[in-house]
Formats: structure tokens, C-alpha cells, sequence
């Protein structure tokens, strides 16, 4: 990959992870030219660095990256300021005038000149087919670089060449500094001393000759007992070119650091490709091999060959694999393996990480090539160290079978079910034994044990449990995969219940004890509601024997108020229903309302069930002066009306007092238990009672909407009743005068002094009413009838909800009268519909046939 498409690559990536840049960077990175390098602070530079890094960006790239998008020059010199400021603070590197003070590192590009760059690494579609170690070097793992750390001291076998900078200190009775670097042909040159040929030395090596040439000037350096000290320390360090060649993915000639392994190297070109070796990596220096690399040494032992530095002009050479084999089945690491000539079984074992827990160890199937097909083979566990694997050698270790070869199982009625081993002599009995003994509900008449055949098919062994645990029946031995079941007299009998319906707080089906009284029954469900009658209680009895006439044995009952202890009440049986009455004389408070003229408008409570609307009116204080009667109007709930039960209702009051205490933090100690109760026993849903009626008037009214088109009700809570208010004030108990029911309210409006138009007239609008005028003259008054105006149908609806069509006979039309508060409504005519051309010629022949039958009567 060239120098061009390398950089694109990365500028891409910048453009790309700038979306994710903190959002007080005002300007994206893809718009260089308009960043202003001094509003960014230290963290977001130095989030971009750490972005930067992370993907594989050095400091130069991402500069010119900038340069390219536009950033003019004297924001990106503030931008290299910068980043060269925030990566010294992440290496810990403290920033000082002198070179010395810091090793530096190459350019990036100089040392991995030509590294192989993957776009991608491309998932291997199994385990099985990928080969062991290759994923090292894959794009996925490029974090492992093996990169040479330029930190450390340096090495004494460091040999010397061009370009690299050194420097001399001379300490003791004199001082002196000298830094230089090599020439390209080997020399330093240092003040005063002339040119000294360090090039090709060691760093020990070079600091003898150094100390012999400059001890000639400072003579404290030489003699038996010196005063006067040189130190020789590396400035920084040199690249080496190393040729790379064979099955490699990408050869070539690599710049690298003088400090990079071998591992550095192979990294760089990308790794061994699918056919090289990872076993027997040759370096060659002068023409001589001077190591053999074995990446399994790496990867098995951790036993890598890093200390072994490469020189300028080395050649890494990786060969053909010299063979392989596959791994399949129960390993940690199953595999493709490259394996040597003295490999042998136990020795791919170490390479896969060894078996799985699961895995059948006693013997592995190898699939081998012998001449032109395939053979098989099994190793047993005793040859694993001396089968010698060769190439394309395919093994496969299964799993153990999912079987048991000691297992017998208990269920049912014994306190601990489970999983048993099946030790020698064990016996049925001994198992129940094993299995803590049996439960208080276990049905010991007969137990069952489930055993299997050798040819996998079972048999059903019926045992005398009992029989077998009081001696009286020999034993039952057990066998491998026996299951013994024992039953629970619950599973072989109905479950026991009884119900309670009615007036108590939590009505429902509770479990049957013997004994159980109608009072412990009571209790169970709370106890009685308010509305509850104790001397009525009825108790339906199940019968089993009897005519198909009889369906229950009802047996009233009777408790007291406060369920004391009654020797005398009847002990309930299973599957009894006990039915708890409501007091006849019990009711609800009921609330109607009167609302408008009067002169004490609210809520008021029903007294009596024979209490009327004179009664409300008159406890209302009455009318006022400014009341309008004739305009009152009766708004009462339908049977539609979703009416809540009472006993809904209760718990609506309960939950209200819950609130109420639980807002108050200062409760005394008896509003506290209170406040309990409500928490711990209150129901903790209800529903309103269903009305059967509306629901079944509400079936017929949609059955008849479907069966007649154009027809559709509109179903109403609430709706306007007529009255005559004016009328019921003057005879209080007259058919006039309707009996209240909760939720009524009475409406009394003002004195009202219009009437409003409606329909098909020329001008609906709303006009001054006036005594003695008559319809026709309200109708005048809006611009009279339009032309599709249905004349006939004109109605009035009154201030009180009370309605009056006109009325017609022999041509002469009756129109209502008109009151205050009044609404008149002319109807509109249907569309009309043209006569068609058929129905023309159908009526004109009509007629024609009538005239000549008439004519024929005359003729006669």
C-alpha cells in the first residue's frame, strides 16, 4: 500500500470518528478551515489524540490530515503545539531544552515503512478450519505490535551505525560534554578530538575506544587509579532496513527501529500467510543462519525470542509449512495445527490446550492418508506419546455418552426426590431410607417402579409399598435407571374446597379442614360486611345420592354479629357453599342535586325512598324571583348509566380514609393500626355489579341497527326529562310531581327572554321573544322558509326539554306555541331525485292505459 492511499485511508477514519468529537468543538473536522485551535481546551485535544492512537494514526498523519482539509498554517503550527504538548504529558515525558533529556523516536512512517496494512480481518467461517497462530497477526489483534520499547537502557550489545546519535559525558576532576552522531562512514567527530571510527561496535566496545583516544587529553581517565570518568549513552535510535521474503503476506524491504525482534519485523509484513510456516522461521545475517523462530514457543510457553535484536540488512525468511493436522471434537482449541517430524499425539494435546471435561479420553479416532484414500485408526490413552502424527492426520475426540451407568431416581411423597447411586444390594426400601423417609400425604397401598428393558423399552412394576416397609412383603431389588414413583393421596383424590359468596369482605373458595365451622369460614373471608345479615345464612350441601330432581341440600343457618363460639352451628363438609344475605333495611346513602335558580342550590341526600320534587325543591329553600319554572329540567341517569355497586363503592370510601391517614405523619396509635388494616386487608379489586338490562336492551338495539339500514341509536348515561316545574310547585303529589332517584339533578334556569332558530330558514338566528306571537311570526322574523324547508315537520323544544310538532288537517297547518328559551327547528327535505327515462315512459304509459279503460267505460 503506497504512501497516497495509506494517507486517505486515515484521513477517511478522521473524517468518520469526528461525529463522536465533545459538542464544545464547534466545527467538525471534516471543516478544518474553520477551527480555532485556541477555543479548544486540554481535554478535547487530548480526546482527539487518544482517538487518534487508538486507531492507528500517528501525530503526523492526523497534522496532515488538517493541512488537507484547510486549516491555515498558522492554526495548524498552534494544533502541532499542542498535540506534541498533551502526548509528552501521556508518555510522562518531561519536556526540557536539552536533546538528552529524552530518547527520541523515529517518525512513525520512516520506521514502519512498507508494514503491511489489512483493511479487514475476514472471520473464519469454523474454528475447526483456522490455523493456529495465524489470528496473531490478523487487523483484529493490531494492538499486539511487539513494538521495541524506547525507553529502556541501553543495551550494551547495542552495535552502532549510521545515523545514530550519541552521547559522551567526561566527569570527575574534569568535566566535558560531546554529543555526535555517526557518520555514514562511521566516524564521530568530536571537538578537539578528531574522527574515531565507532561504526559496526557494541556500546561497550565503542566506549573502550573512546576512552583510549580521549584519555590521551584527559589522563584522569587512564592508570590504575583514575579520577576523571566517561560514560557513552545512546541519543536516539537509528532505523535498520530488514528483507522479509517467503510465505509472508506482504514481502518487501521494512524500515525499522534498530531495537525492533524478529516478531516486530513479521508483524509488520503482516505475518505468515496460509501457507507459511509458524514453526521454522529462518533469520539470516551475512549469508549465515543465526536463528530458527518457533511461534508455537510464543504462544504455548510464552518463551518468545524478543531479546534477539535484529541488524541492518537482515533477511527473515519464512518457508512452506512443513505439515499440518486438524483437530476436531472435545479440545479447548479445536483447530488446524502445524506440527514437526518428532510430534507426537501428546504433543497436539499441549498445542489444543488439552480435552474439554467432557471429552472421552480413553481413546481419539485419527483419520490418516495412506496411499490414495483414507484409513482410520484408534489411539488408546497408553499410545498418546508415542503416535507420531503426519501430514493432513484429521482427529477427532468425542464426547462421553449422556448416560448413566449407576442411576436410579425416586419421586413423589418422600421428602428428598432426586438423583441416587445405585450402590450393590440396594433395595426399594432402602432407597425411601436414602430418600429421608416418607411424607405424611404418601399413598402407600401401591407404589410403581419404572423399569428399563436392556433393548430400551420399559416395563411398569406395581409394588405393596406398604407390605414392603412394615416386612410382610419380600423386598424389591433395584436396577440401573429404576424410577419409583410414590403417590400423594392428593394426587389420586379430588382437592377439598369450600365457598363463600355474598356480604363479606373477601368472598371466594378457601381450603377445606375438617371440623371447619361457618364462623372459622366467615373469618377466613374477612368477616362480614356492614350490610350483612348473620340471621340469614343459607348452606348448599352438594348431594351424591339422590333423584335427578334434587339438586342441593339447602341448610339455613344462623351466627352471631360478633362469630363467637356457637357449639350448636352446623360443621361444614367439602364443596359446601355458604351464602351470606344483605339486610333487607339496608341502603346507601342516595344523592341528587339542584342546581340554578333556588335559593339554596348543592347536593342533597334522598330521605325517603316517597320523596319527590317539591320536596327538593321546598328543602332547597324554593325558587327565587329570578327562576324561570316552566324552563326547569329533570337530567336523569339511563340504564345505560354505568352505576357503581355498593359494595364498590365502600371500598371508593375505604381507599379515600387510606389516603386521608396516610397523608397525616402525627397519627395517634389507633389511626396507625387503622391505617394497617386498610393496607393489609382491604380488597384489592372490584367492579361494578353488571346491569343485565341495559346490556340486553343494548343487544336488541344493535341487532336492529343492523337489520335496518339507516337506523342507528345513539345510547345515552344521562338524559333530559320534561317537567313542569311551574305545575308541580302548584299541586306537590300530583302525577306531575316524580319520585326522586339518585343521581337526579334539577336544572332552573333564568327567566330567558329569546328564542333561537334552527334549520332551513333563511336566516337562523336568535330573537327577542314576544308575548302572543305565534310561530309564523318567529319564522317572518328569520327570512321564512327556504325552498327545501319541510313545512310540515317544524317542531319546537322547550326550555324544559319538552317537545311539539306542527300539526295539520284538511290544508290548515296548527303550529305549536312559542315560550321563552325556546328552540324551533324546520326540518330540511330529502334530496330530490330526478326521474330517470324509463320511469318517464313507465308513468306516461300508466296513464295512457288508465285514459283508454276510462274511455272504454264511458263508450259502454
Amino acid at each position: 500500500m503506497n504512501n497516497t492511499n495509506r494517507f486517505w485511508y486515515f484521513f477517511v477514519f478522521v473524517a468518520c470518528f469526528a461525529l463522536s468529537i465533545p459538542q464544545s468543538i464547534a466545527q467538525e473536522i471534516n471543516d478544518a478551515s474553520t477551527i480555532k485551535v485556541d477555543e479548544l481546551s486540554d481535554k478535547e485535544v487530548q480526546d482527539l489524540l487518544e482517538r487518534a492512537y487508538s486507531a492507528g494514526l500517528t501525530k503526523s498523519e492526523f497534522i496532515k490530515a488538517l493541512e488537507v482539509q484547510g486549516m491555515p498554517a498558522e492554526e495548524l503550527a498552534k494544533m502541532r503545539k499542542r498535540v506534541d504538548e498533551e502526548d509528552s504529558s501521556r508518555t510522562g515525558r518531561n519536556t526540557k531544552i536539552s536533546k538528552r533529556d529524552s530518547r527520541e523516536q523515529l517518525d512513525q512512517n520512516e520506521i514502519t515503512s512498507g508494514m503491511y496494512q489489512s483493511p479487514s480481518a475476514t472471520p473464519l467461517v469454523s474454528n475447526e478450519n483456522e490455523i493456529f497462530g495465524s489470528s496473531l497477526f490478523y487487523q483484529a489483534n493490531r494492538r499486539l505490535s511487539f513494538e521495541p520499547s524506547m525507553n529502556q537502557a541501553t543495551p550494551k550489545s547495542y552495535i552502532l551505525g549510521s545515523g545514530d546519535l550519541i552521547y559522551v559525558d567526561i566527569y570527575g576532576q574534569s568535566e566535558q560534554y560531546y554529543e555526535a552522531t555517526v557518520n555514514p562512514d562511521g566516524f564521530v567527530l568530536l571537538d578537539n578530538i578528531g574522527p574515531v571510527n565507532i561504526a559496526g561496535k557494541t556500546i561497550e566496545e565503542a566506549t573502550s575506544i573512546l576512552k583510549n583516544r580521549i584519555g590521551k587529553y584527559y589522563t584522569g581517565l587512564l592508570g590504575s587509579n583514575p579520577n576523571t570518568f566517561l560514560q557513552v549513552t545512546l541519543g536516539n535510535v537509528g532505523s535498520i532496513k530488514v528483507n522479509i521474503l517467503g510465505e509472508v503476506r506482504l514481502p518487501g524491504t521494512f524500515t525499522l527501529s534498530a531495537f525492533s525482534s524478529v516478531f516486530n519485523a513479521l508483524y509488520a509484513a503482516g505475518g505468515p500467510n496460509e501457507n507459511g510456516s509458524m514453526r521454522k522461521i529462518k533469520l539470516v545475517r551475512d549469508n549465515k543462519q543465526v536463528a530458527e523462530i518457533d511461534v508455537y514457543d510464543l504462544l504455548i510457553n510464552g518463551t518468545a525470542q524478543l531479546d534477539l535484536k535484529l541488524q541492518d540488512q537482515d533477511v527473515i525468511l519464512v518457508p512452506p509449512f512443513v505439515s499440518r493436522v486438524k483437530v476436531k471434537g472435545e479440545v479447548k482449541r479445536p483447530m488446524t495445527f502445524e506440527v514437526l517430524e518428532e510430534d507426537n499425539f501428546s504433543d497436539l494435546l499441549g498445542y489444543a490446550g488439552g480435552f474439554t471435561d467432557e471429552a472421552f479420553k480413553d481413546r481419539v479416532a485419527i483419520s490418516r492418508i495412506t496411499g490414495n484414500q483414507r484409513s482410520v485408526s484408534d489411539v488408546y490413552q497408553n499410545q498418546f506419546d508415542m503416535f507420531i502424527l503426519k501430514g493432513g492426520d484429521e482427529i477427532t475426540v468425542q464426547r462421553i455418552l449422556d448416560r448413566y451407568s449407576n442411576r436410579v431416581q425416586i419421586k413423589g411423597a418422600v421428602f428428598r426426590e432426586g438423583t441416587f447411586a445405585l450402590a450393590e444390594g440396594l433395595t426399594l426400601s432402602k432407597l425411601v431410607k436414602n430418600a429421608e423417609g416418607l411424607r405424611g400425604d404418601a399413598y402407600t397401598t401401591q407404589a410403581s417402579i419404572l423399569r428399563t428393558r436392556d433393548d430400551l423399552s420399559t416395563e411398569m412394576i406395581q409394588v405393596n409399598l406398604r407390605g414392603i416397609l412394615d416386612g410382610t412383603v419380600p423386598d424389591i431389588p433395584l436396577q440401573r435407571e429404576d424410577v419409583v414413583r410414590i403417590a400423594s393421596i392428593y394426587d389420586i383424590n379430588n382437592e377439598q374446597y369450600v365457598q363463600i359468596l355474598g356480604e363479606v369482605k373477601r368472598p371466594g373458595v378457601y381450603p377445606y379442614s375438617k371440623e371447619m365451622k361457618v364462623e372459622d369460614l366467615i373469618v377466613m373471608a374477612g368477616g362480614f360486611q356492614e350490610s350483612a345479615n348473620s340471621q340469614d345464612i343459607e348452606i348448599a350441601r352438594r348431594l351424591e345420592d339422590t333423584d335427578l330432581g334434587t339438586l342441593a341440600d339447602i341448610i339455613p343457618t344462623q351466627v352471631d354479629p360478633d362469630l363467637g363460639y356457637n357449639p350448636s352451628s352446623p360443621s361444614l363438609v367439602p364443596f359446601d357453599q355458604v351464602i351470606v344475605r344483605k339486610r333487607a333495611s339496608f341502603t346507601m346513602q342516595r344523592l341528587t342535586a339542584v342546581e340554578g335558580q333556588v335559593n339554596s342550590p348543592g347536593i342533597f341526600a334522598i330521605r325517603s325512598s316517597g320523596e319527590r320534587i317539591s320536596d327538593l325543591i321546598s328543602r332547597a329553600g324554593g325558587i327565587n324571583q329570578f327562576a324561570y319554572a316552566k324552563g326547569a329540567t329533570l337530567i336523569r341517569r339511563t340504564e345505560f348509566f354505568n352505576t357503581e355497586s355498593e359494595q364498590l363503592r365502600r371500598q371508593r370510601n375505604l381507599e379515600g380514609l387510606q389516603m386521608k391517614l396516610a397523608e397525616d405523619p402525627s397519627n395517634s396509635e389507633a389511626q396507625a393500626e387503622l391505617l394497617r388494616r386498610l393496607l393489609t386487608d382491604s380488597p384489592s379489586a372490584l367492579s361494578p355489579v353488571d346491569n343485565q338490562l341495559a346490556q340486553n336492551k343494548k343487544e336488541s338495539l344493535d341487532q336492529i341497527a343492523s337489520e335496518t339500514p339507516g337506523f342507528a341509536v345513539k345510547l345515552k348515561e344521562t338524559e333530559a326529562v320534561a317537567i313542569n316545574l311551574e305545575e308541580i310547585l302548584k299541586n306537590p303529589g300530583s302525577e306531575n310531581d316524580l319520585l326522586l332517584e339518585e343521581g337526579d339533578i334539577i336544572s332552573v334556569p333564568k327567566l330567558l327572554q329569546t328564542v333561537r332558530m334552527r334549520g332551513d330558514v333563511v336566516y337562523p338566528t336568535t330573537l327577542r321573544h314576544e308575548s302572543g306571537r305565534s310561530l309564523k311570526h318567529y319564522i317572518n322574523a328569520s327570512g321564512g322558509f327556504q325552498r327545501r324547508a319541510n313545512r310540515k315537520q317544524t317542531y319546537v323544544v322547550y326550555a324544559n326539554g319538552a317537545v311539539k310538532r306542527t300539526k295539520g288537517f284538511l290544508g290548515i297547518k296548527n303550529y305549536p306555541p312559542v315560550e321563552p328559551g325556546a328552540e324551533v327547528i324546520v326540518p330540511t327535505k330529502g334530496p330530490k331525485v330526478p326521474l330517470r327515462l324509463g320511469e318517464i315512459v313507465g308513468i306516461t304509459t300508466g296513464l295512457a292505459t288508465l285514459g283508454l279503460v276510462i274511455s272504454q267505460i264511458n263508450w259502454q
